[in-house]
């Protein structure tokens, strides 16, 4: 498991069509890519399950404790994202409720992520 803040991620200015913003990308794959949105209310957990594909998931709102294998587990808040690889065993809980974008694809590696890391 990795966890990454995305405010380290190197970003580029873009100006195009009036836009006043920084782009900074968290990966591109060339293999098939599952998309989705996941909402954990107060107390929610995604239980105890192995990576069947290299995994990534955004905390877009609230926090949450990851953890793989039998490890106590890491804090993790909006801002943040967390990779798991194929085969890792990981949860993800929290106490007070947090919103995630997860990104699965045989095509994630992390040093496509920490190679954008300033």
């Amino acid at each position: 498991m990795k966890i990454i803040r995305l405010e380290e991620l190197e970003g580029k200015s873009l100006t195009q069509y009036d836009s006043k913003m920084v782009m900074r990308k968290i990966l591109m794959t060339e293999q098939p890519v599952h998309v989705g949105i996941v909402d954990l209310e107060i107390g929610g957990v995604i239980g105890f399950h192995e990576a069947t594909v290299p995994q990534v998931l955004v905390v877009i709102e609230g926090e949450g404790i990851v953890r793989t294998g039998m490890d106590d587990g890491e804090r993790v808040e909006a801002g943040e994202a967390v990779f798991w690889q194929k085969g890792e065993w990981h949860e993800t809980a929290t106490k007070y409720g947090m919103r995630g974008i997860i990104i699965e694809s045989e095509g994630l590696n992390l040093s496509s992520l920490i190679g954008n890391i300033k």
